[in-house]
């Protein structure tokens, strides 16, 4: 287990990403999201590993991307904030209704995070749709509710994220971080 990585998940619209640019703006060493660069680059190429096509080769694009982003953190000793961790996979990965393969739920089990995860609940007020971001309010809703039992199920702890601006939620974070709130076990 990598006590000192933590995780943000949640579903699509929710402000995670611009949290973890404040995050890495403040200092913090940060592991973008994979799905959306895995959308750009299967766009750009023609591809079809894309939520919309091919949602089981967009799964397996992701394992892959965070398992090497998973590994490439373990050179960094302080905290390393994660736009979703593996877990999330797995939680896709349900919430399609597709079968999850062993090595996909093996790969959730064996790369653990920090024991508290930090969910940001869907926030109507702040829900957007874009070219990358397709899903409805219904669907951003289900997928935070997924995400939340996916990560309980698996032993984590979920701490929610304050419907609050960037700001607000940054020091929320590092106050967790920084307060002896966060323990492993």
């Amino acid at each position: 287990m990598s006590d000192h990585f933590f995780v943000v998940t949640g579903g699509p619209g929710a402000g995670k990403t611009s949290l973890i640019t404040e995050l890495a703006r403040r200092g913090f060493h940060t592991i973008p999201e994979s799905g959306r660069a895995i959308i750009r680059e299967e766009m750009q190429s023609g591809g079809d590993a894309l939520p919309w096509a091919d949602r089981a080769a967009y799964a397996e694009r992701m394992l892959q991307r965070d398992l090497r982003s998973y590994e490439d953190a373990q050179a960094h000793s302080g905290p390393v904030i994660f736009d979703r961790g593996i877990p999330d996979i797995l939680g896709y990965l349900t919430l399609c209704s597709l079968p999850v393969p062993p090595h996909v739920a093996a790969a959730a089990k064996a790369a653990r995070y920090n024991r508290r995860v930090f969910l940001a609940p869907f926030w109507d007020e702040i829900f957007t749709q874009d070219t990358e971001r397709k899903q409805s309010q219904t669907e951003a809703e289900a997928t935070c509710a997924v995400m939340f039992e996916t990560y309980i199920a698996l032993g984590y702890e979920i701490t929610e994220l304050p419907r609050a601006d960037t700001a607000r939620r940054a020091e929320f974070i590092a106050a967790h971080l920084g307060s002896g709130l966060i323990t492993s076990k």
